[in-house]
């Protein structure tokens, strides 16, 4: 018995049941992926146009994209704090929106509706940033996996929340923002005491490699269960309990990973002296690591002096041969500068690949060149997923629901995969990461022109494309910053870059894309007067709901975010050849 209650004990304390848990509460985090859903109904009941609904869509944006207030908290409040005030702020707002669209409160103007979908959105970055940072903290030595993983989560849960309203199967339409609004805040509480940081061992285990290889395992059945559940929806006409089945599977799927926790601490012998050989040597390897910086912080210090040297003799030494040629350098000037021969000038801030601060980080071209290009292909992606609603619409689809999901699933995969290629890209190559970033932003570039042209299965074609290159963004991008701009500041680095998406979808969507439907609307519903002969009804007024019919309502807008992606990719291109020798010091040359 008292062996039992041992294991219960550090089963509630295995950091591979707080991984877990955090992955099931990012299965219902990505709330702000579910808009292309629910615009339909809020257009229709409340009459917006779709410049308005692209309002919507932008205060959603940037709601997601805020998180400088979850970051900020963290430092100073438990992660079950972050978790009830993310799921408060998730229940609020869109319970606030429920209530107005289901007309059990009188309608409100458009900006009150923007101020709840930005709270009710804004709750997600709490949910984020609690998994996140309980889960780095626990695995310190597995950042990328985790990361990703969690990120794929986030990225599948509109899918996953698309297919439990299917199994509800509930004849009013408004219900989906009451499920959005209360099951994210449930999940949170429910497990708000169990993802945490957690004390004990946390260096490289054996056992992580094959528990690793198991969630990505699921990761992929999970993904392809769920898009073959969505093309049987789209192409037969299933009962509602073959629904229902479908949903119990995919529950079933999710709950699977709580195996791993389950087999390590009731199913293993625990190895004690394996952990502290490995907790000794990782030490070792951190003081060793900590030597090797210091003689880089020397390298860096004198190799900034001679780096406008662009010899060719100096460049095809090999990484090791120059270190040993700068360090005769330093020597023969700190010589000359004790012999007063010659002053020795200081660098002046951080280079490539060091700690940078925010504000040193904005005076550098290369942190300007990444947002250009996070703005204009981020931006374009997210256009397409805020609008997807009605380009299915637009196309003669009656369940937008379907592609919404899909085009998560692809997020999802592109967040899981963009992050192990680029990885293999580096690794094995020495490229920069950023080279994985100009070839999604071509691969959205390909997915965008298609639907442009008209061409066959353009909606398919676009969501698989549009959904892996959106995903893979942000895969690649933390590890890029990190890699060029340092740890020390991460957290408002990668927040500031972030919010270089939703101002994307501010100009995109709400100016370009929604003023080029609104007008062919307008357009189609003046020729439907005129061919009904009506000459006497009223004009159209602004505040009238329209509807464009046909491909034109988007092909303009994907052909010209077709085009800013290719610019995008230029942008990532400039990054790549200014940063290469950063990535060759930190992986070695190029194979």
């Amino acid at each position: 018995m008292v062996q039992l209650h041992g294991k219960f004990k550090a089963f509630v304390n295995s950091r591979w049941l707080v991984f877990v848990c955090a992955m099931w509460i990012q299965s219902f985090a990505g709330i702000g992926y579910l808009f292309g859903s629910i615009s339909p109904v809020i257009k229709s009941t409340m009459g917006y146009s779709q410049r308005e609904v692209a309002i919507l869509g932008v205060a959603k944006d940037w709601g997601d994209a805020v998180g400088f207030v979850a970051g900020s908290l963290s430092e100073i409040l438990p992660t079950w704090g972050i978790l009830v005030i993310g799921a408060v702020l998730n229940f609020v707002g869109y319970g606030m929106l429920w209530l107005i669209v289901s007309q059990r409160l009188p309608a409100l103007p458009l900006w009150a509706l923007c101020i709840f979908i930005f709270v009710g959105t804004n709750g997600e970055t709490f949910f984020n940033t609690a998994a996140l940072i309980s889960c780095v903290q626990n695995f310190p030595k597995s950042r990328g996996p985790i990361v990703g993983i969690l990120k794929g989560y986030a990225g599948l849960s509109g899918a996953i929340l698309t297919q439990i309203y299917a199994m509800i199967n509930s004849p009013n339409e408004s219900s989906m923002l009451f499920m959005i609004a209360v099951g994210p805040s449930m999940v949170a509480i429910a497990l708000m005491f169990i993802v945490r940081p957690v004390g004990g061992h946390k260096q490289v285990r054996p056992s992580d490699n094959s528990s690793f290889l198991f969630t990505y395992s699921i990761c992929l059945v999970l993904a392809a269960y769920m898009l073959g559940v969505l093309l049987v929806e789209d192409l037969v006409n299933i009962s509602q309990p073959l629904i229902t089945l479908f949903a119990v599977i995919l529950i079933i799927l999710i709950l699977l990973p709580i195996v791993i926790p389950v087999m390590l601490v009731f199913f293993s012998e625990p190895t004690h002296s394996m952990q502290e050989s490995l907790l000794i040597e990782s030490q070792s390897e951190e003081a060793g690591k900590s030597e090797q910086d210091k003689t880089e912080v020397i390298f860096s210090e004198v190799e900034s002096e001679v780096e406008d040297d662009k010899s060719l003799e100096v460049n095809s030494l090999s990484v090791s041969e120059r270190q040993k040629r700068i360090a005769q350098l330093q020597a023969k000037l700190l010589h000359a500068a004790a012999d007063g021969a010659v002053r020795v000038k200081r660098r002046k801030g951080p280079r490539r690949g060091e700690n940078f601060t925010l504000m040193q980080a904005l005076v550098k071209a290369d942190f300007w060149l990444i947002v250009f290009s996070l703005f204009l292909a981020a931006g374009s992606g997210l256009t397409i997923i805020d609008n997807l609603g009605q380009i299915t619409q637009s196309l003669g689809y009656n369940d937008s629901s379907i592609y919404v999901s899909m085009i998560s699933i692809w997020n999802f995969l592109g967040r899981v995969g963009g992050g192990y290629v680029s990885e293999i890209i580096i690794r094995d190559y020495a490229y920069p990461r950023p080279v994985a970033m100009a070839v999604v932003q071509v691969i959205m570039a390909f997915g965008l022109f298609y639907y442009a042209m008209g061409f066959p299965g353009q909606i398919y074609v676009t969501t698989v494309l549009v959904g892996l290159g959106y995903g893979a963004h942000w895969a690649i991008l933390p590890a890029a910053a990190s890699e060029l701009f340092g740890l020390k500041s991460f957290g408002a680095l990668y927040n500031f870059l972030t919010m270089a998406n939703p101002a994307g979808s501010l100009i995109f969507s709400e100016v370009i894309a929604s003023g080029i439907y609104d007008h062919y609307a307008k357009e189609q519903a003046t020729l439907r007067h005129q061919i009904s002969g009506s000459m006497l009804i009223k004009p159209l007024r602004d505040e009238d709901s329209l509807t464009c019919v046909g491909t034109i309502c988007y092909s303009i807008t994907c052909g010209i975010l077709s085009g800013l992606c290719i610019v995008a990719c230029v942008l990532s291109l400039i990054v790549v050849y200014r940063t290469r020798r950063v990535y060759t010091q930190l992986y070695g040359s190029s194979t």
